[in-house]
């Protein structure tokens, strides 16, 4: 069986959804942090759900990264760009289950309820304490910039693969079957 161009249509899906629910949740952590108003509760209540939805879509995108065949890399990819690219997708895989388990440790350690609506609560993962919630929000707040320094990197070697090598490593992730 021959190696596939591109991505199965469904991994192609996650990845593009999942990109605009990352860079979503990154700007309204920011603006969470940026503000001291009202809208700062707003905020936390759109970050919560967004980041339960994360996390259980990375859960299905690694079932279906292991359950389909990806396309490989360029054979003459000099070997520490291969390392690189699959260490950078280790850690936002990483970085996309480990930002929402800490945010959820984080608010129960609060001792707030982690509420995804009006009426659906998940349950708290931790028991409230104010020493855990610190190291939990630090962690939080750190892994969420080395996660938009990974999403930087990541963009910059597709246009890299786009505009320099012109190879279809970004086409594989753009386009259908062929």
């Amino acid at each position: 069986m021959s190696t596939p161009r591109h991505f199965a249509p469904l991994a192609r899906l996650l990845h593009w959804l999942m990109a605009l629910m990352i860079l979503a949740m990154l700007f309204i952590g920011a603006g969470m942090v940026a503000s001291v108003s009202a809208r700062h509760e707003w905020l936390l209540q759109l970050h919560k759900p967004l980041g339960i939805a994360i996390l259980a879509l990375v859960i299905v995108r690694l079932v279906v990264r292991f359950s389909t065949r990806q396309p490989s890399l360029p054979a003459d990819l000099p070997k520490w760009q291969v390392l690189a690219a699959n260490a950078s997708h280790v850690l936002l895989y990483a970085l996309m289950l480990g930002l929402p388990l800490l945010g959820w440790g984080m608010i129960s350690a609060a001792g707030d309820p982690v509420m995804l609506s009006a009426t659906v609560r998940l349950p708290s993962i931790l028991a409230p304490n104010a020493e855990t919630f610190a190291l939990l929000r630090q962690a939080h707040a750190y892994l969420a910039y080395l996660l938009f320094l990974t999403v930087l990197v990541h963009l910059a070697a597709a246009l890299f693969h786009a505009w320099v090598r012109r190879d279809e490593v970004l086409d594989s992730m753009l386009r259908g079957k062929g």
